[in-house]
């Protein structure tokens, strides 16, 4: 289980950042979670959840705002998005993939297992639990 220690929560600002970009794969994966469209956000009852690489996505900021396509990778190192058909042309004629940030997108189709189904169950279940001590 994350600790308070190793996710940063130190209330300076030179500690939170050390914490913030020293984080290790596992924590990236938690800090580089996309909000869910209204839609699915309803089904699930969850607002946002760590992105990966097959989700469908709509980009909400920047200059690819409205643009929607599939993930193609999850650069964690860099704390970046890569969307299918969102590339830019290098003056050489090469093509790359347009980083985008985790929080700047929402997420409207998710990639479907085992694993992050019982993700969004074990959400909903804390949410029900919580709702049940408060009535």
């Amino acid at each position: 289980m994350l600790t308070g220690h190793s996710l940063g929560l130190a209330s300076s600002r030179r500690k939170s950042r050390k914490a913030h970009f020293s984080a290790p794969s596992s924590e990236r994966r938690t800090i580089m979670s996309a909000p869910l469209s209204k839609e699915l956000r309803e089904k699930y009852n969850v607002r946002s959840i760590p992105i990966r690489r097959d989700d469908t996505v709509l980009v909400t900021r920047g200059s690819s705002k409205g643009r929607e396509g599939r993930v193609s990778a999850v650069y964690r190192l860099k704390f970046a998005v890569h969307v299918e058909k969102l590339t830019r042309d290098k003056s050489n004629g090469q093509s790359v993939p347009i980083p985008l940030s985790a929080s700047k997108v929402v997420i409207t189709q998710l990639k479907l297992d085992k694993d992050r189904e019982s993700l969004l169950q074990r959400i909903a279940q804390g949410r029900e639990a919580v709702k049940s001590k408060s009535a």
